[in-house]
Order: C-alpha cells, then structure tokens, then sequence
C-alpha cells in the first residue's frame, strides 16, 4: 500500500495527514513513478495554507524523483520513449510528497545519471521561477543586475543561470550566507538600513534589472530607485506592491508562467546534467517526518533545499 501526505482543510502543519491510498494504475499519457526523493518547496505550505475549501482534502508536492514503476499503453515521456525501471524526475505535479504517484506523462524527464534523486527532485520549480524571472526582465550579457534573496532557493539557481547569460549579480543576503552567493557567481551585499548605497557603491555600472526572491518593502524600494525602467524589475513575492508600482509580478498559478515554466524545463535538466547548474543540498528527511521538514522549511533559512526520502523511511522501519 502506497503512502502520501494530504491537507486535510486550509491551514498550517496540524492539517498534514500521512495516509495510505491507492495509486491508480497509469492510463494512456501517464505513468506511475516510484519515489526516491520529493522536493520541498514554500510553495508546498503555502498553498495549503490558503484555498477554497472546496479544494480540500489535496495531495501535496509538486515536484519528485524516482523509478518508472508502470507506464500507460502507448505512452512516451516529455523526454522520449520510457520503460518500467527507467530513472525520471517530474515537475508540474500533484501529490508528489507519496511512495509512489501515478502523474502526465508530459511532465516527465530521464533524469541525468549525474544527479542524485534529491537534486533532481529539487531542480525544477526553484530553476523555472529563476529562469522566468531572468526572462522577463530581459537580462543578457554584460547586464548588471540586483537579486534580492540570493542565498535561497530561486535566488541561488538565478546567480547560476544569469552567470550562464554572461551578466554580473549583485545578490542580497545575511552576512552568515555571504559564502554562498559567492560560491554562486555573485557579489554579496547585506540587506538591511543602507542597502540602496551598499549596492551603489558595489558597481561602477548601473543596475539594470532588479529579481525580487523575498517580497519587502525594502527590496522593492531599493529596486525602484536603483532601476530606470520598471519592466526590468520582477518579484514572486510581493505582487500588491507590484501592483501598486507598475513592475512585474510573476506566479507559477499564472497561465503566462505555467507556458513559460513548461517550455524550459527540459533545457534545464540539461544544464543540470551538465553540472552547470547545480542544485544544493541541505539536509534529507524520512517523508514521515515532512512536518519537521516544513517548519525548518519555512523557518526561511535552511541552507539549501530539503528532501523527503521514502527510501530513509523503509530503511529506518526495516531496521527495527
């Protein structure tokens, strides 16, 4: 019997229930995927954390790496032709954080043998916002460009491919995590009083184009007085200020997102196959024990991206 983790009604972590459930066995354009690793991302709490209730009880993860363990009839994945035992990650999903989960075919990729299960699990939703992100702002080779968050998730994949664009960043962080922007391609600045300055005083070039990762009002600030044209400012987490401002404001919910995200997941499994975009992580957790995972989640600083691993799960039970 399969296992996975559902909300049971909008709210916070009392609302996680682990339950047993039927996978269904995969029709025409899908397949079932046995899990080796869930990615985590906000995203997961925070949209159960809100939502027409209507929409509950609702499957959580959207993003999973594992072994093909069926395959529908006449059926090929995003990557090509696929067999039972094939190693694929999925991105665009519903209900990944589970032992096994039957999901579109389209959303499939061979997953690169360089990649551990935890890093391709990891890869896509963070690298698609981060891609969008450099795309919508237009960034291109020789831009300088301002990257609020840098050290998370999405700020850390957007160093790396706007590095890969030829443009120079200047990233956001907390003096403990000045390490990783550097290690990322980026020129680390502290946020907080003084920013705008720090950031002046840390080019010879104009800012062009702002990526907000973190959503205050001092991020967006420091964007508007740093970046001449507000189409070249972008955030994912403060779309009222957007709004209100005339910038940006992107979402994975969005239909120009969702189109947008799709098309570049498969370059981006490319890169990362080619260690030329990598995927950090911080620490793995057996899937029993998401909740813990999501507090330390959403507790904003967990040094890279986190992993439940149903494999730990089974290994630790059969121990006993």
């Amino acid at each position: 019997m399969a296992h996975h983790w559902i909300a049971t009604r909008p709210g916070d972590l009392d609302v996680f229930a682990f339950e047993e459930y039927d996978v269904q066995p995969p029709r025409p354009g899908e397949v079932a995927i046995a899990v080796r690793a869930a990615g985590m991302n906000p995203a997961d709490a925070k949209h159960v954390a809100r939502g027409d209730a209507s929409e509950f009880p609702k499957a959580i993860g959207y993003e999973v790496a594992g072994v093909v363990s069926a395959v529908g009839a006449d059926t090929e994945i995003a990557s090509g032709p696929v067999a039972v035992g094939d190693e694929v990650l999925a991105f665009r999903i519903k209900g990944g954080w589970a032992t096994e989960v039957t999901v579109p075919a389209r959303d499939v990729f061979a997953k690169p043998p360089s990649l551990s299960f935890g890093e391709a699990a990891n890869l896509l939703l963070a690298g698609s916002t981060a891609s969008e992100m450099l795309h919508v702002t237009s960034v291109g080779e020789g831009d300088t460009i301002l990257v609020h968050g840098a050290s998370g998730a999405v700020g850390v994949s957007a160093l790396q491919q706007a590095a890969l664009l030829g443009a120079r960043v200047i990233g956001t962080a907390s003096e403990g995590n000045f390490d990783v922007v550097t290690r990322y391609g980026g020129l680390p600045v502290k946020y907080g009083d003084g920013l705008e300055q720090r950031v002046r005083e840390a080019t010879l070039q104009p800012v062009v184009a702002a990526l907000d990762c973190v959503g205050t009002d001092e991020a967006i600030d420091v964007s508007l007085a740093l970046v001449s044209t507000r189409d070249r400012i972008v955030t994912i987490a403060a779309a009222a200020r957007a709004t209100r401002d005339g910038f940006a404001a992107i979402a994975g919910a969005m239909p120009a997102s969702q189109t947008y995200r799709d098309s570049v997941r498969a370059r981006l499994v490319r890169l990362a196959g080619e260690g030329r975009l990598v995927v950090p992580i911080a620490r793995t957790f057996r899937l029993s024990e998401a909740r813990e995972a999501t507090a330390l989640l959403m507790g904003q600083h967990p040094g890279g991206k986190l992993v439940l691993e149903p494999e730990a799960q089974v290994r630790a039970s059969a121990a006993h």
